[in-house]
């Protein structure tokens, strides 16, 4: 089974997110910011990981310049997930090494063709 860690110091975006991905025959690895996201990935790389921007600890942007460095780390498909809506904080997680990105709030249909995009399933 594919793995999906889902990364983003709110309990109930982590909560929905597993429930939609849990649905889409993912096992889910949930941390509460990028500094534990980062011990997950140590112990074990995921296949995907749904990554929220703005993090107490360490934010996504940094978690994904650790991964993208660490051996194996260009692998995991990362959607990255904001409330901003601008061109330049897309792009500037885009040129990070994010593979796509959802705006939040999001639903299954928004997650599910977001995973196909990026060939998750």
């Amino acid at each position: 089974m594919r793995t999906c860690l889902v990364v983003d110091d709110s309990s109930v975006i982590r909560k929905v997110a597993r429930r939609i991905l849990e649905g889409l025959d993912f096992q889910i690895v949930e941390a509460e910011d990028g500094a534990k996201a980062l011990e997950a990935c140590k112990r074990a790389m995921p296949e995907a990981v749904l990554l929220d921007w703005n993090m107490p600890v360490m934010d996504g942007y940094e978690f994904l310049g650790n991964l993208r460095r660490m051996p194996g780390g260009d692998q995991p498909k990362v959607v990255f997930c904001t409330t901003e809506n601008d061109v330049a904080h897309i792009a500037r997680a885009l040129h990070a090494g994010a593979n796509e990105y959802i705006m939040k709030p999001f639903d299954r249909d928004i997650v599910t063709a977001k995973f196909q995009e990026v060939g998750l399933i």
